[in-house]
């Protein structure tokens, strides 16, 4: 093994080989299931990982408490959770911005979403359920945290408007649904 191999490129490697990992295993699913079965899967693996995943990233990141009662720190637990969770080459193109209103505005930069490459590249983009911004969602859901998804996402966006965007309003509180 080559000496001095940095923490950030052997993250970056296993980032890169779990994303590929997933790529491939949609694929596989799409040729023996049809594409509506593999997004139905995919969405279904996705939601079952979201709270041990959540677990383990609250773990390493020393957090103990059950429930976030502040919007920054929720954000911050999602940045690390984020840059934890993808290599460095795909996490330099999405990008998160908390605004008033408890509002998290995310942008893919323009065809760097890692998806929307990769279903593209393997042909099934125009069937393709987004899976990344559901992977979010579910960590909110697993974070017990009520939040409204704007847009609604069907598809792939980046590939239906030719933008990645949108914004996600969190409620801490109960008062704050209301």
């Amino acid at each position: 093994m080559q000496d001095g191999i940095e923490k950030t490129q052997i993250r970056d490697l296993l980032g890169k080989d779990w994303l590929t990992h997933d790529g491939m295993w949609f694929y596989h699913a799409f040729h023996q299931c049809g594409i509506k079965k593999a997004n139905e899967l995919n969405k279904a693996a996705i939601k079952s990982l979201a709270p041990i995943e959540i677990d383990r990233m609250k773990k390493i990141l020393g957090i103990v408490h059950e429930k976030f009662e502040t919007f920054d720190g929720l954000v911050q637990f999602m940045l690390a959770a984020l840059e934890l969770t993808l290599p460095d080459s795909v996490f330099k193109n999405f990008h998160i911005t908390p605004s008033a209103g408890n509002f998290i505005r995310w942008q893919w930069e323009r065809s760097q979403c890692f998806a929307y490459k990769g279903m593209k590249q393997i042909g099934v983009i125009d069937g393709y359920r987004c899976g990344v911004m559901y992977r979010i969602e579910c960590w909110l859901e697993a974070l017990d945290v009520r939040y409204s998804m704007q847009p609604v996402i069907e598809g792939c966006l980046m590939h239906d408007q030719g933008v990645c965007e949108g914004q996600i309003q969190v409620f801490l509180t109960k008062e704050e649904v209301n």
